[in-house]
């Protein structure tokens, strides 16, 4: 065997070990799997043990009487509305109660979560960061 014909076959091995591994390469009990956690766990003498807990549970909400479809055409036309900004938020939401408390005279800035402000992140899912936060 000639000494360029080894250095082939040596590349084209290298190249099929590199190849995808899937179910279909590996042995007849081999399963790959998409990567879904199980919802339980393996218990002594190769039981398995479901645990509730672990169970997903999928809440679908009732769509009695909902008109729209849950396709999309692709051809549909493109969206015209411009993202939400935080100052348009704040304009529609909060401003309005804030110019008519002014209006009144009932306004106080040292009660300002009445209109939605936080004035601590402390138990919240979501912080912001806290350079950005005002204290």
């Amino acid at each position: 065997m000639g000494l360029l014909s080894a250095a082939a076959r040596c590349l084209v091995r290298g190249a099929d070990r590199m190849s995808k591994w899937t179910s279909k390469r590996g042995p007849r009990s081999f399963y790959k799997g998409r990567g879904a956690k199980a919802p339980g766990v393996h218990a002594r003498g190769g039981k398995f043990v479901v645990v509730k807990e672990m169970v997903p549970e999928l809440v679908v909400p009732d769509l009695a009487g909902f008109k729209l479809k849950p396709y999309v055409n692709y051809r549909a036309p493109a969206g015209t509305d411009t993202p939400l900004t935080a100052e348009q938020l704040f304009r529609e939401a909060v401003a309005p109660a804030i110019e008519k408390d002014f209006k009144d005279g009932t306004f106080d800035p040292e009660q300002l979560e009445k209109y939605g402000f936080e004035p601590t992140q402390e138990g919240k899912l979501f912080q912001l960061y806290p350079k950005n936060f005002p204290r």
